[in-house]
Order: structure tokens, then C-alpha cells, then sequence
């Protein structure tokens, strides 16, 4: 029976018990975010992300002029040391760790640098694909693409490896008989009398100052990078249409931005006015030209855009119908008919009722919002 008398000692300091339960609720926010609310919570997803990212940075620094058992010398050993701790486990040779084991230290490096990545690809992807962010002036749609769906892989990793890490701390919490939550919380553990801990001073001033400047430089740099222009965008409006495509088109629908079909929809389209859906649109030969100069200039062919990628893949049944392609029925498969015929949006072709940047052809999936049924 080991009768050496035990105090309480402080493992770990303020910072990192706000760290990791802060972090435990962004990247929680983060997940549910992404995997199950879908593209309308995409701003809550990156303000998670973003918190995640900032709290990685600050941990960093901290690691290095932190407390002394929350800097990185003293917890990482490698994997040498990380198997022989594996091998002392099995034996039950394994001695107790007042900071993080061995491989406990290899999970906080795996945490940190997934939600690293995962910061990095999420803000490429977000360029690439609906550009927005820092990225957006230099990231094609097909590489923002790529991105996000390494983005979505590294979610994935990332959820077994809080899988893993809470897997370990209930089994090392077993084995040393502590309520490591519990020392999480309040920061104290138990240890020997004679325990020394580990050499190090924490130098707050220096990790803050570190980290107000970092963080300056990268909002700074992100900010004047956001403001760069994007190239290969569509019209932005109706205002800057062409003024006979706007006038002709929106007499009975919204004028549709020209970037949603490519060269030959738009073609097929005005070749056949007199049955236009079902009732004779047809205009003069002049300016019928004029309307399908315009266009063809700026089809989906001619910008970098999600819908412009995703929309000019059109049903072969119905050439030149945006409502009937793949991309239209998968994203809507789960609004009734109904909320389409319902006031104010009577028709499943009128964007704007739904999507509040329509007429510019972007579609970001922030601006979408689904309006209640009104009186008639």
C-alpha cells in the first residue's frame, strides 16, 4: 500500500482549460454545422471554423511559452517514446503521467494539425467554389472543388480522432483511478509530495503579444486579400444586363442571369421562341440576334461559378430547362411541390422568391431563405 502522502498540484493552467473546452464547442459546432444543417448554416460553419483555427493559433504559441506542462517540449516524445509507453501499458508497467502520456502528446499534434488543415482547405474551398474569402480572386471553382472534398475527408479524420482521443481518456482515467474531466475543469491532480514539476516559466505577455500580432498580420493580409476583384464572375444584376434582354424577358419571368446554361441551351432556347414552355415568345429577327449575342458571350462557359459548373450539365430531355437538371433536383428533392405553389413564390423557376442574390447567378447558400405563405 502506497502511503506517500499526496497534495494537489495545478496541471493545467487557465488557458488551456478555456482552450480545449472552447475548442470542444467550435469544432462540435463546426461538425453539426457541416455534416447535418446544410448550406444555409454555412456562415455559422465558418465562424466555428474560424474560432477553431484561432484557438490553434493561440495554443501554438502557448506551447511554447506556456505553463510547463502545457509546453510541447514536455509532452512531445515522439513515437519511440509513444510505443515504449504502448509496450509498458501492456505489461502493466505503465506509470503515471501528471501532464499528457506519450501518446497523448501524439493526439494533441494529430488534433492540432487536422484542425490546421482543415482551416486551410475549408478557406481554399470556400474561394474556389462560392468566392468568398481570401482565396476567392486566385481559386478556380474545379480546385475549390477539390479542396472541399478533402475538407469533408479531414472532417471525417478529425471525428475519429476526438473519437479516439476521448476513447483514451476514459481508459487512461480508469487505469489511474482520476476524473481527468474533472482535472480539465478545475486544472488540479493529484501527485506525491516530492513532485517536481516539469522546468518552465509561462510568459503570458509574450505568447499575447505573439499572438495580437499574428493575428493582426492574418486578418490584415486575409481583409486586403478578400478585396482583390474576382475574376470570370457573371453580370452582377439586372441592372447590368443587357437593357433588351431585361426588358423583353422579365415582362413574364425573371430575367435569368446568362451564366446559369451554356452556349448551346441558350441556342437551342432562342432558336424556337414561338413555343417558348408553351406559349409564343417570339420577336424580331434583329433582336432576337441581340439577345442571343448577349447571351452566348456570357454563358456558363464564359465564368468560374458553382451554378455555372453545376447547371450547364443540362437533362436531355429538356435542354434548356434549369429546373430540370441533376443538380436542381438533388439540392431541392426535399421541398414539397406545394411550398413551390404556394405565395409568393408560385412557381419552382422563380429564383429570387428563395435565393436573394438570384440575378447575380452566385447562389451563395447564406442567402437562401424559404418565405412563409402569404395572404391572398
Amino acid at each position: 500500500m502506497n502511503t506517500t502522502p499526496k497534495i494537489k498540484i495545478r496541471v493545467w493552467d487557465l488557458f488551456v482549460r478555456f482552450f480545449h473546452w472552447t475548442l470542444v464547442v467550435a469544432v462540435s459546432t463546426a461538425a453539426y454545422s457541416g455534416f447535418l444543417l446544410g448550406g444555409t448554416w454555412i456562415e455559422a460553419h465558418i465562424w466555428a471554423g474560424s474560432v477553431a483555427a484561432a484557438l490553434i493559433l493561440a495554443r501554438l504559441l502557448w506551447g511554447i511559452w506556456g505553463s510547463p506542462y502545457a509546453r510541447f517540449g514536455n509532452f512531445v516524445k515522439g513515437p519511440g517514446a509513444a510505443l515504449e509507453h504502448v509496450r509498458e501499458i501492456r505489461s502493466g508497467q505503465a506509470h503515471r503521467h501528471l501532464g499528457h502520456n506519450p501518446l497523448g502528446g501524439l493526439m494533441i499534434l494529430a488534433l492540432i494539425t487536422t484542425i490546421l488543415f482543415l482551416a486551410l482547405t475549408g478557406t481554399v474551398g470556400l474561394g474556389g467554389v462560392f468566392k468568398v474569402g481570401p482565396f476567392g480572386f486566385a481559386t478556380t471553382y474545379q480546385f475549390g472543388s477539390t479542396t472541399l472534398s478533402l475538407h469533408k475527408l479531414l472532417a471525417i479524420w478529425l471525428l475519429f480522432l476526438v473519437v479516439l482521443h476521448i476513447g483514451g481518456a476514459i481508459f487512461e482515467g480508469l487505469r489511474t483511478r482520476e476524473n481527468l474531466v474533472k482535472a480539465m475543469v478545475t486544472g488540479y491532480k493529484e501527485a506525491e509530495e516530492h513532485t517536481v514539476p516539469p522546468a518552465g516559466t509561462a510568459r503570458p505577455v509574450l505568447a499575447a503579444t505573439a499572438f495580437a500580432a499574428l493575428a493582426a498580420i492574418l486578418f490584415w493580409g486575409g481583409a486586403s486579400l478578400a478585396s482583390r476583384p474576382v475574376p470570370d464572375l457573371p453580370p452582377a444584376s439586372e441592372a447590368a444586363f443587357d437593357p433588351v434582354y431585361a426588358d423583353e424577358c422579365s415582362a413574364c419571368h425573371i430575367a435569368y442571369n446568362p451564366s446559369l446554361m451554356g452556349v448551346k441551351s441558350w441556342t437551342l432556347l432562342m432558336s424556337n421562341l414561338s413555343d417558348h414552355f408553351g406559349e409564343d415568345a417570339s420577336l424580331d429577327p434583329a433582336t432576337t440576334d441581340e439577345i442571343l449575342r448577349w447571351l452566348t458571350a456570357n454563358a456558363a462557359e464564359s465564368v468560374d461559378t458553382k451554378p455555372a459548373h453545376v447547371l450547364r450539365r443540362m437533362a436531355g430531355n429538356a435542354p434548356f430547362t434549369i429546373t430540370e437538371t441533376p443538380f436542381w433536383k438533388q439540392t431541392h428533392r426535399n421541398i414539397p411541390d406545394t411550398v413551390f405553389r404556394r405565395p409568393p413564390i408560385y412557381d419552382n423557376g422563380n429564383c429570387t422568391a428563395c435565393h436573394s442574390d438570384a440575378e447575380s447567378g452566385r447562389f451563395y447558400p447564406a442567402n437562401i431563405s424559404i418565405p412563409k405563405e402569404t395572404q391572398q
